[in-house]
């Protein structure tokens, strides 16, 4: 399914913070990470890897959680604690949105899945590229041609 027209609205699960995106996903992703699956108390989470430059907070302010790791901050709502977004500091340029948060999240399909090898035996997500940890930094690029080619096609 295309992606909708933007921007795109979203928020937490009470409404207290709200989001926009103005900018399309550069990669969607599941991850299988045990930190992952405990942040999210799920199987795997869900995430867009989107421009910083076209992410905002339009209304709220998250407050970190998780490990509050200066080099993966985790932002949450501080009042129901839902798992919004991440800024890595190895990537300023991104945020990592949790896609559910979306107002329409129908058009997400995780295109790479990450940490298969920790992935629970009966988990299966549809992804198109896999890997037993992250994907190689060298490669990364060629991994978002592939994603953009993929999302055309959709």
């Amino acid at each position: 399914m295309p992606i909708p027209e933007l921007p795109l609205e979203g928020g937490c699960r009470c409404g207290a913070v709200r989001i926009r995106l103005a900018a399309p996903p550069l990669i969607e992703c599941a991850c299988h990470c045990p930190g992952c699956q405990r942040m999210s108390s799920s199987a795997y989470s869900l995430t867009a890897i989107c421009p910083a430059s076209g992410f905002e907070v339009t209304q709220g302010s998250p407050v970190l959680g998780g490990l509050r790791d200066p080099e993966l901050p985790h932002f949450f709502c501080g009042n129901c604690m839902t798992w919004m977004f991440t800024r890595p500091a190895a990537l300023p340029e991104a945020v990592n949105l949790r896609p559910t948060l979306l107002d329409d999240a129908t058009w997400f399909a995780p295109f790479m899945e990450t940490f298969t090898k920790t992935r629970l035996p009966w988990v299966t997500t549809g992804a198109v590229r896999s890997f037993d940890t992250f994907p190689p930094m060298d490669g990364f690029e060629q991994i978002l041609e592939e994603y953009r080619a993929w999302r055309r096609g959709r």
